[in-house]
């Protein structure tokens, strides 16, 4: 999403809203998409013009961000959709978010250790092959 960027049209006294067009334009999301996350309960009914048209407020740009990193990273839509609604209740669930957040932050630190590992193992490799073609000799052949 692109900061600084004026939000739609103003409606009479509430603050400025913007159609799913221009929400897809700067989320990345699609349309459909759009429709699916608040049909599955991820965002909260978006409100609508006279001509029943979805009309997004700046929260909900702000929302769909962090929707958006979690998606990034891995965390399950069935997840998305407890928090989602640990959230619509409110700050008597504070503390159940937070522990999910602990808990999928430290889900994510492992992936990100085993990401490194592998990637290292990767390097090695490629550092083999490199090596390889650089020594075409005959009777030099590849053990791995």
């Amino acid at each position: 999403m692109t900061s600084g960027q004026p939000l739609g049209s103003p409606s009479r006294g509430r603050e400025p809203t913007l159609t799913i067009a221009q929400v897809a334009e700067r989320t990345g999301l699609s349309h459909d998409t759009l429709r699916y996350y608040e049909k599955a309960g991820l965002i909260e009914r978006v409100g609508r013009s006279t001509g029943n048209q979805r009309r997004y407020q700046a929260a909900d740009l702000v929302w769909l961000e962090f929707l958006l990193r979690l998606r990034e990273t891995g965390m399950s839509i069935a997840d998305m959709q407890r928090f989602a609604r640990l959230r619509a209740a409110g700050n008597v669930t504070v503390a159940e978010r937070l522990a999910m957040l602990r808990e999928h932050r430290a889900e994510l630190a492992d992936r990100i250790r085993a990401l490194r590992r592998n990637a290292a193992v990767l390097d090695d490799k490629i550092d083999h092959y490199e090596g390889l073609l650089h020594d075409e000799r005959p009777g030099s052949e590849e053990l791995t």
